[in-house]
């Protein structure tokens, strides 16, 4: 009976990496009258208009997002408009990204927006959080440790391999596992759940599997990406477009005047786990 050869992929998410078709892909795609009309996306900045082009001063706020006109400040082009819009939106930003090493990770992420034309988005920062959190998930229902059940259940251990025919039980113990997210109560605060939050797609790989005796050893790598974009039912969710924050990112990001490109955000990050085959005894 064959032995599993590595690297070997034991799962991949439905939903593909790379998928630039994704509706929140989507850029540019909106005129003036779609963010007002159907997403209600009237009162978008506390400084400026980006419909009219024009600055907005404490005394001529709107009392509710949803109100129509409003006396017009000083003319901007459209490129201090988009200046003045990614300013807010960092600042913004600062309330969701309160402590830790994270904290930096949301603004260098608006920044690419603003600057990178599309182009992904790496960091060691965001490889670190994905280890950390993968690591930390001790849950019955986290991907390690469903993965150190299959392995401890689907080893051969009297010959001392792992059998190929086997496969299928790993993959099938990532199936029934919470993927890794960002979505703890701590993430809240520390700056990813408002950078990363859910996940796009996923791919998880076996690089090696050592076993010796009646232990073993295996090296698992995780590739995770999400993207760094809004869709129309993020901004329809009144949780969301209550906040100002959301509100800029979707015009920055939809309506035709702006136009910045969302981006794929991607991350890596390769664990070590040890087992027994008499684990469950314990």
């Amino acid at each position: 009976m064959p032995t599993l050869s590595f690297p070997c992929t034991i799962f991949k998410t439905q939903r593909s990496m790379d998928d630039n078709n994704a509706e929140d892909m989507r850029c540019g795609d909106l005129s003036e009258s779609q963010p007002k009309r159907h997403y209600h996306l009237v009162d978008v900045s506390a400084r400026v208009n980006p419909y009219t082009l024009s600055k907005i001063s404490a005394f001529t706020q709107p009392q509710s997002m949803f109100q129509g006109t409003r006396p017009e400040g000083d003319k901007v082009t459209r490129q201090q408009c988009a200046a003045i819009l990614f300013d807010e939106f960092r600042q913004l930003s600062r309330a969701f990204s309160l402590y830790g090493p994270y904290k930096s990770l949301i603004e260098s992420m608006i920044s690419h927006m603003q600057s990178g034309e599309g182009k992904a988005f790496s960091s060691i920062y965001l490889d670190v959080a994905l280890k950390e959190q993968i690591e930390r998930d001790s849950t019955v229902n986290s991907t390690l440790q469903r993965l150190k059940d299959a392995l401890r259940k689907f080893t051969d251990w009297e010959k001392r391999y792992f059998p190929q025919e086997n496969r299928e039980y790993l993959t099938k113990a990532i199936l029934g596992s919470k993927l890794p997210k960002f979505d703890r109560f701590v993430d809240n605060f520390n700056g990813m759940g408002i950078s990363v939050h859910d996940t796009w797609a996923t791919h998880i790989t076996l690089k090696s599997l050592k076993i010796n005796g009646d232990s073993y050893r295996a090296v698992v790598h995780y590739k995770v990406q999400d993207h760094f974009g809004l869709d129309g039912n993020d901004i329809l969710n009144i949780k969301y477009r209550q906040l100002r924050f959301f509100r800029i990112w979707f015009v920055l990001q939809r309506y035709n005047k702006l136009a910045f490109k969302p981006f794929m955000t991607n991350m890596e990050a390769s664990v070590v786990i040890t087992g027994g085959r008499n684990d469950d005894k314990k």
